[in-house]
C-alpha cells in the first residue's frame, strides 16, 4: 500500500481570516462542501476569537451550528481561552445528536514573546497556563485537542527563533494533553535545512504522528520545508485552498501553501492523500468566486488555464 500522508484543510478559518472580503456563512458552508466533496477529511472551519479582533469569522457559533454532516468529515475550531471553548462546546450541544460531526478545538501559541502580545495581547507562559486549563475542561468532554505553535521558523518582530524554544513549548502542548501539535512558519522564512534540523529536534521527544508543519509560501520555500519534513517522517500537513491565507498580526505573512499544491506533490511522489484533485481545483475555483480575486496555487492556476485555455 501506498504511504499515506494527512492534509488539514485550513482555508475556512486561516485562509479567510486574512481576506477584506467577509463571507456570508452560506458561502462558508458551500465552500466547506466542496473541500469535504474533494476528500478533505480534517477540516479548520473557524475560530471562537472576538468579532471586534477577527470580524471575518464573526459567525463562528452560526457555522458551526451548521456544519454538514458528511461521513468521515471532522472539524476544528481554535479556541483562544476558556471562553472560547465554552463557545464550541454550546455550538456542539446545540446539533441533534444523530449524525453529529465532530467538532474539536484547537489551542495556539506563539513562539515568540512579541508575536504572542500582538496576536493574543498576553505573554507565552500567560497562554499556557490558560492552555492547561482548557486541555482539562477538553479531555473531561472527551475531545481530542490539536496545538500550534506560530513563528516557529522566524518572528516578524524578533527575527529568528531558537529550535529549542519552538520544541520546548511543543513539549508543553504535548504533555498538556494535545494529540498533535503543528508548528507554522508563519511568515515564510523557514528552508529544508531549518526545517529539517527543527524537525530532527522535535523527533527526539514526541512520535512522528504527534508533529505537524503549516508551512507558509512566502518566499517560495513551502513544498521544500514539506519535502524536509517527508524525509524525516512527518506525515502531516496543513494546508489552505488556493494558498489562501496569512496572519493579520503578522507583517508580510502571505499566503498559505496552497492545498493543491501539495497533493499534487504528493501524488505525484506516490503518497496515498485520499484527495481527489480535480474536485480540489473546483473547489479552488469556487474560493476564488467567493473572495473575489486570483488566488497564488500554482497547480489551480495550471489546471485552470490546461482547462479552459486561459493565459
Amino acid at each position: 500500500m501506498a504511504p499515506h500522508v494527512t492534509v488539514y484543510e485550513v482555508g475556512p478559518r486561516d485562509g479567510l481570516q486574512n481576506e477584506a472580503a467577509v463571507l456570508s456563512t452560506p458561502d462558508k458552508l458551500r465552500l466547506i462542501d466542496a473541500l469535504a466533496g474533494a476528500g478533505l477529511r480534517s477540516i479548520e472551519a473557524t475560530s471562537f476569537v472576538s468579532p471586534r479582533w477577527i470580524p471575518q469569522l464573526a459567525d463562528a457559533d452560526a457555522l458551526s451550528a451548521a456544519l454538514p454532516e458528511l461521513p468521515g468529515v471532522s472539524y476544528l475550531a481554535l479556541v483562544p481561552n476558556a471562553r472560547g471553548l465554552e463557545r464550541l462546546l454550546a455550538a456542539r450541544a446545540g446539533r441533534s445528536l444523530p449524525g453529529r460531526p465532530e467538532l474539536r478545538p484547537a489551542v495556539f501559541v506563539s513562539a515568540s514573546e512579541t508575536h504572542n502580545l500582538r496576536n493574543q495581547n498576553r505573554g507565552v507562559e500567560a497562554t499556557l497556563s490558560d492552555i492547561g486549563r482548557v486541555a482539562a475542561t477538553a479531555k473531561a468532554e472527551g475531545l481530542a485537542l490539536r496545538g500550534y505553535v506560530s513563528t516557529a521558523w522566524g518572528c516578524p518582530f524578533e527575527g529568528a527563533v531558537k529550535p529549542g524554544r519552538v520544541v520546548e513549548i511543543a513539549e508543553r502542548l504535548l504533555a498538556a494533553g494535545c494529540y498533535q501539535v503543528s508548528l507554522g512558519d508563519t511568515v515564510g522564512v523557514g528552508t529544508p535545512g531549518q526545517t529539517r534540523a527543527l524537525v530532527e529536534l522535535a523527533l527526539r521527544s514526541a512520535p512522528p504522528e504527534a508533529i505537524a508543519l503549516h508551512m507558509h509560501d512566502t518566499r517560495g520555500t513551502a513544498l521544500a520545508n514539506v519535502l524536509a519534513a517527508l524525509d524525516r517522517g512527518i506525515r502531516t500537513f496543513d494546508a489552505s485552498i488556493g494558498g489562501l491565507g496569512g496572519c493579520p498580526y503578522a507583517p508580510g505573512a502571505s499566503g498559505n501553501l496552497a492545498t493543491e499544491d501539495l497533493v499534487y506533490m504528493l501524488q505525484g511522489m506516490g503518497f496515498e492523500t485520499g484527495v481527489d484533485l480535480g474536485r480540489l481545483v473546483a473547489a479552488g475555483a469556487l474560493a476564488e468566486r467567493l473572495v473575489g480575486r486570483r488566488l497564488p496555487g500554482r497547480t489551480l492556476q495550471a489546471e485552470r488555464a490546461r482547462r479552459t485555455g486561459e493565459a
